[in-house]
């Protein structure tokens, strides 16, 4: 089994800065892990993708982000980071970590159970 989870959450003003991280551990060798992300749920919202990377280093971001989020990745250490600057009331949510792992062909994802953060004065 693979455990997928998150951590450096919290309570921020507008204007600063957070940095998630996220872990990928357990039976995580049996995978092939191909597409680390991050995704953001705010109450009463969709869930949506906030940003990702795969194996080659080649990212994506939501249109929201406007250069103020970095994702990087440590393959090595099988995790992901995001780099989250000039936050905005607007960025609360619970920010969900993914991985999109393939073994024999198939596809599996591996969901965190979130981490919260909240941009308040």
């Amino acid at each position: 089994q693979v455990q997928v989870v998150e951590s450096g959450g919290g309570l921020v003003q507008p204007g600063g800065s957070l940095r998630l991280s996220c872990a990928a551990s357990g039976r995580i060798f049996t995978v092939t892990i191909d597409v680390m992300a991050w995704y953001r749920q705010a109450p009463g919202n969709e869930r949506e993708l906030v940003a990702s990377v795969n194996t080659g280093g080649s990212t994506n971001y939501g249109d929201f982000v406007k250069g103020r989020f970095t994702i990087s990745r440590d393959s090595a250490q099988n995790m992901v980071y995001l780099q989250m600057n000039n936050l905005k009331p607007e960025d609360t949510a619970v920010y969900y970590c993914n991985v999109k792992a393939r073994r024999a062909g198939l596809w599996f994802d591996y969901w965190g159970q979130g981490t919260q953060v909240t941009i308040s004065s």
